[in-house]
């Protein structure tokens, strides 16, 4: 696999791009019709004005830029985005400001990176007992910090 076809929704919008020989995310970039101001705390819809056909077994993971995110407080809101092979549609990047700053997007501006990844499907059984391990129940912090 190494052609995903990517539909322009618009025509001004950015194919996605890696930014180095060795990249492993493609840059996402904002479409926008106009500047998009993001206050603190405030999470906002960023438009790509793309859509792509993942192919089956695949998926594409929308992950925060790390520049955008330590120099600008801007990371995806719901942490790691989950673009199914089935999905037609444009997509979007739920942008979150984490900092004290209203943060400024401009059109065509790297907003998030995407990963096209394999991935597998369980079969869920339902099991009256699960097999022992040694670390049994133990949660959060039970394998210790160090």
């Amino acid at each position: 696999m190494d052609k995903i076809p990517v539909q322009k929704i618009r025509s001004d919008a950015k194919l996605p791009v890696y930014a180095s020989a060795m990249a492993a995310g493609a840059d996402l970039c904002a479409c926008l019709d106009a500047p998009v101001t993001i206050e603190p705390g405030q999470t906002v819809l960023i438009p790509t004005g793309i859509a792509m056909a993942i192919p089956e077994g695949f998926a594409g993971l929308v992950y925060a830029r790390s520049g955008l995110a330590l120099k600008r407080d801007l990371a995806p809101a719901n942490k790691v985005g989950v673009i199914d092979a089935d999905y037609r549609g444009e997509i979007f990047v739920p942008l979150h400001n984490h900092g004290s700053k209203s943060q400024t997007l401009e059109h065509g501006e790297r907003i998030a990176q995407m990963i096209i990844t394999p991935y597998l499907t369980a079969n869920f059984t339902l099991s009256d007992s699960l097999p022992e391990t040694a670390r049994g129940e133990g949660g959060f912090g039970s394998t210790g910090t160090k």
